[in-house]
């Protein structure tokens, strides 16, 4: 079973958990999310991740295309952005603005304890990707030096925390709808061919 299947089954990106932080994570940042289009989103927007042979890999970057390309057929090009929009690599890679669905997410991230988070990750193998490749993607970000201290240990409840007080700075300067100037874009030929298929434009 391949690392994406068991993250979306009982991984971090569990179908029966992440979904409702997400939701109150929208909560707190925009009110309840009453509009059942929302619900959805939440419930698709990792669905992508289903087979994904990598979560911050080339496959791995591609699984916001599976709930875009389901909302977009649904309820047209908005919903199809605000799910395809929730990455933020994806978002400048195409040119695009974040959607609040990206930082609905971010925040529930940091709201999902670490209790639960960090066993998640390890039965489903995504831990030691996560602890190896997402703070190097993150190289254009400003951490702290505390927030870099803690991301260094080999510790994954330190390493954790280091990235959560990030993320929650990255929330607050950014759930207003702020410019991202932090994030930056790894190009590959896999994405940029999958983004023509989508009808994407590929940012230069």
């Amino acid at each position: 079973m391949r690392v994406g299947t068991k993250s979306v089954m009982f991984g971090v990106h569990s179908i029966l958990i992440h979904p409702f932080f997400v939701a109150w994570a929208w909560w707190r940042l925009y009110g309840f999310p009453w509009d059942a289009r929302l619900w959805l989103a939440f419930f698709l927007h990792d669905a992508g991740y289903f087979g994904k042979a990598d979560m911050e890999g080339d496959h791995g970057q591609q699984h916001v295309v599976l709930g875009g390309r389901i909302m977009g057929w649904l309820f047209g090009q908005q919903w199809r952005d605000f799910v395809l929009c929730h990455s933020r690599h994806w978002a400048r890679r195409v040119g695009k603005p974040y959607s609040k669905l990206c930082v609905a997410d971010k925040l529930a991230f940091v709201l999902t304890p670490s209790w639960l988070y960090v066993p998640m990750a390890r039965w489903s193998g995504e831990l030691a990707e996560y602890m190896r490749v997402a703070s190097a993607r993150q190289a254009g970000d400003r951490f702290s030096d505390f927030e870099m201290s803690l991301l260094e240990s080999s510790n994954p409840y330190v390493w954790l925390e280091g990235l959560k007080i990030y993320t929650r700075r990255w929330v607050e300067r950014h759930r207003n709808g702020s410019a991202d100037r932090c994030t930056t874009v790894r190009s590959d030929r896999s994405q940029s061919e999958d983004l023509r298929r989508e009808g994407l434009k590929v940012e230069a």
